[in-house]
């Protein structure tokens, strides 16, 4: 997992070959006053996600992980916490993996928990379980999905 500022962002960038494409977007785009949806920055490859939800308290989080995606996440309007617990390390799956929406769901209680304001960002990947949308009111946000890439030859 990575946390920081969207001036910061150069630096995360290096990590996948599709990561800038995502900032450079974020960065020359109004997303706040985007509508909820899709964008498609490169098909299924890259894709932002427009979406508005209701905080809710920690204890009612849940965390997931995804096998197939990287997510990055910006809060766009209001602030939003997460928390967060290595895959590896949690035990209690309340909903298996589904490829189709590439998400897994687990009973487990977060390690630790921070927050992010607008202009800040977390990526998350595979190895990341992640609790989103804690927080109160309104949280409208984006959500990057960037296809894991194999570095295997």
């Amino acid at each position: 997992m990575i946390i920081d500022s969207l001036k910061n962002s150069r630096f995360a960038e290096l990590l996948h070959p599709d990561f800038k494409l995502v900032f450079d977007y974020v960065r020359t785009h109004e997303l706040s006053l985007a509508a909820p949806g899709r964008i498609e920055l490169k098909g299924d490859d890259v894709y932002i996600n427009i979406v508005q939800v209701e905080g809710k308290e920690s204890a009612d989080a849940v965390l997931e992980t995804h096998e197939q995606y990287i997510d990055i996440q910006f809060p766009l309007s209001g602030v939003e916490s997460f928390g967060w617990k290595g895959a590896g390390d949690m035990t209690s799956q309340s909903r298996p993996y589904d490829a189709k929406d590439d998400i897994a769901f687990f009973e487990d209680a977060p390690h630790t928990f921070f927050t992010l304001h607008p202009g800040e960002f977390a990526i998350f990947f595979p190895e990341d379980g992640h609790a989103p949308c804690i927080g109160h009111g309104k949280i409208k946000k984006a959500i990057a999905k960037v296809k894991v890439v194999s570095y295997d030859k």
